[in-house]
């Protein structure tokens, strides 16, 4: 078969098992299902009223024709990104796939349908509720990602790494724990799916129809296939400053990110394990 029949066998393959499993192993969460998610973090990470585990993973791709510098991460290499919001399961919860390499996670974030919906309470997230054994006030169920996104109420960064006391490491801690989840999805997304470790050969709409096919086939296999001896495994596979300009937003994610740290310095929210 000649080289355009093969990639038209892929691109409509690819395609087929997107439509086929995105409803029964993507699909938007519940509220219940919401809740059961931040229970995973609460018992895996200690880290409660956590939706999800937020990161992008750049994609290696050939350069396109006349692209330019679009595809061309700070990594030095050309990308398309895979943007995901993992749970305590290895899981991908909500995806955002085939923004330019060039662009920054927060950008990226900021422009999906997911960072929209997360910012309007389009996606169905429980209230406001009280970190377990606090009588303080209420705190909102929170996504966590690394120093390259925008602090906010519904997004929780880690404190600048200069000048940390007790409690912002402690903060950090709790969250690197929390983080580490959607690292280690993309862990077992890059080894499982063998044709992320080396640049693919496919336009980048071609591309993001493969990038989409492995989603699905990823939380298919974690969903009804993972094993125990498997998951233990996973923890070895590979996976700033708040010098932004904060809006209201921001200034709100400052006092929600204070709550969270006066909590994990508690006797009540307090995790030994971090000393």
């Amino acid at each position: 078969m000649g080289t355009s029949t093969i990639a038209g066998v892929v691109r409509a393959t690819c395609s087929a098992i997107w439509m086929r499993l995105k409803a029964s192993v993507l699909p938007h969460p519940t509220r219940q299902q919401w809740l059961d998610i931040a229970q995973g973090f609460l018992e895996r990470a200690q880290f409660p009223n956590c939706i999800g585990a937020l990161d992008g993973k750049h994609i290696r791709v050939k350069k396109p024709p006349n692209s330019g510098s679009q595809y061309y991460n700070y990594k030095q290499f050309f990308s398309v990104v895979l943007l995901a919001l993992a749970d305590t399961n290895y899981r991908f919860i909500i995806v955002d796939i085939g923004s330019y390499g060039s662009t920054a996670d927060a950008r990226i974030f900021r422009a999906s349908r997911m960072g929209r919906w997360l910012q309007s309470n389009q996606l169905d997230v429980p209230q406001p509720a009280n970190l377990p054994g606090s009588t303080g006030p209420p705190a909102p169920y929170v996504v966590v990602g690394d120093e390259g996104f925008a602090l906010s109420s519904q997004l929780m960064r880690p404190f600048p790494r200069r000048g940390l006391d007790a409690k912002r490491r402690t903060f950090n801690y709790r969250l690197s724990r929390a983080r580490r989840f959607v690292e280690c999805a993309f862990g077992i997304f890059t080894h499982k799916w063998r044709v992320f470790l080396s640049p693919i050969q496919l336009a980048p709409q071609n591309v993001n129809v493969v990038i989409k096919a492995c989603v699905v086939l990823h939380n298919y296999v974690r969903t009804y296939e993972a094993t125990p001896d498997e998951d233990a495994q996973v923890e070895s596979l590979p996976s700033g400053s708040d010098t932004i300009q904060l809006g209201r937003s921001g200034l709100a994610g400052l006092r929600v990110r204070e709550l969270f740290a006066d909590y994990f310095l508690s006797p009540i929210g307090s995790f030994p394990s971090h000393q």
